[in-house]
């Protein structure tokens, strides 16, 4: 029989079990890598050519994806639904990759990362917070979005939930689907112009079930940023009921107002329920690179190092070499670019704001607008009419929950020429 999990002593893994019957542990293990929920729910059809998880037949297909397939072959178009900036990666990191290459780093590594750049990504983080950051925490990842996926597989047995502050990056959500758990929203409200999170709905949302808090601040899409007062209630809550607190960090560099956004890890004990995720590719312009880090309890390594063996055994290793590069030396890159999408910023959101059908809060951090446009009640659809008509890719508010129906997500990380082009096209639409 094995034993929920529950959070607080980190042995009571889902790998945990209270009996020591090998039979049974290799039954039900088998059934959970074979994607067999607690029913053994699995689902045949004649699409495909063998049984297939219900929880993966039933995973929607990305709404931003389906918007900019059909833009991609357009010449004319304007993309701004993805989150990257339109610029590449600055040379000085990519000359690091290109010496790594030439020097042979092209072989196996740590699954856990490299030994450098661990001791980079340390001494990175202890410098930013004012705290100590152990090397023995951090785990590098194939960008955050694998991190988020092998916690996921590491916490969520069938039938468990997830509670998540929404809207949501959809990626975030699909991971506790994809492991045949529940992921479940409460929505920030928008109050006079800014997103606010009631805590005490977040709270009634947890239950015995519950395996994790997710929390995405600074938030995409919204731009949110949750104040130092509510994270430590969270991670008070958190600490009291013995579940995990996973925060998505990943646009802590990119707040217009203060040199980083508060963290978790400020607040945090190393053996606290929390586990916290980081990428190279937002803060330093290396989407494509995929390569990010967790931060989490000392305890977790020998769970990283078993579960990455088992997913990626390790990230690319010239990436991992230039990465310590980029970290070491892209203070200044960072502080450059915030200052362009700070002017981006103000550009979009005053062009915005004139436009009659469309209402939208000022984003504190992170690279996007997130608009409500009058009348609107498919977003897709909209999104589709306004490439459409206009040349403008923006990514569907439903993408993110069920409460960015009705809105739009425009990624303000490109120059001034672009952002004020995409304007002018849309005015006519949203006037």
């Amino acid at each position: 029989m094995w034993q929920d999990c529950v959070c607080g002593e980190f042995t009571h893994m889902a790998f945990h079990r209270q009996d020591s019957d090998d039979k049974q542990l290799s039954g039900k293990f088998l059934l959970l890598i074979s994607g067999q929920g607690a029913d053994n729910t699995m689902t045949t059809s004649d699409k495909f050519p063998g049984p297939l998880r219900t929880a993966i037949r039933d995973l929607p297909a990305s709404k931003i994806r389906a918007i900019s397939r059909e833009g991609m072959t357009r010449d004319d178009v304007v993309p701004l639904w993805f989150g990257e900036p339109n610029f590449p990666t600055p040379k000085f990191i990519c000359d690091a990759a290109s010496e790594a290459l030439a020097a042979g780093h092209t072989f196996y590594t740590e699954n856990r990362g490299i030994p450098p750049l661990r001791a980079a990504i340390s001494k990175y983080m202890s410098n930013l917070y004012g705290i100590d950051v152990g090397e023995n925490r951090i785990t590098t990842t194939v960008a955050a979005m694998n991190g988020i996926m092998l916690v996921m597989e590491a916490i969520v047995d069938p039938g468990d939930n997830v509670v998540i502050v929404e809207p949501l990056w959809p990626n975030c959500r699909e991971t506790v689907a994809i492991m045949a758990g529940e992921p479940r929203g409460v929505e920030l409200d928008d109050v006079d112009g800014k997103w606010v999170l009631d805590l005490d709905r977040l709270f009634a949302a947890c239950d015995d079930r519950t395996r994790a808090i997710f929390v995405n601040s600074p938030g995409n899409p919204t731009g949110w940023v949750m104040p130092a007062e509510q994270q430590k209630a969270v991670l008070d809550f958190c600490r009291e009921k013995r579940i995990w607190l996973l925060a998505d960090e990943v646009y802590a560099r990119l707040i217009f107002d203060r040199p980083y956004a508060p963290s978790f890890l400020e607040l945090a004990r190393p053996e606290d329920p929390l586990i916290a995720f980081n990428s190279f590719s937002k803060s330093w312009s290396m989407t494509g690179w995929r390569l990010g880090w967790l931060t989490a309890p000392p305890s977790m390594g020998e769970v990283f190092e078993k579960l990455n063996e088992y997913n990626i055994s390790g990230p690319t290793t010239f990436v991992q070499h230039a990465a310590i590069v980029a970290i070491e030396d892209g203070e200044e890159f960072i502080g450059e670019t915030v200052e362009g999408y700070r002017r981006g910023r103000d550009l979009v959101y005053q062009r915005l704001s004139g436009m009659s059908k469309v209402s939208l809060s000022f984003p504190e951090a992170a690279f996007y607008a997130f608009f409500k446009v009058d009348g609107v009640t498919d977003s897709l659809e909209f999104a589709r009419e306004i490439l459409n008509k206009t040349g403008v890719g923006l990514a569907p508010g439903a993408a993110f929950g069920k409460s960015g129906e009705g809105y739009l997500r425009l990624c303000f990380a490109a120059s001034p020429d672009v952002l004020s082009k995409a304007m002018d096209k849309l005015e006519p639409m949203l006037s």
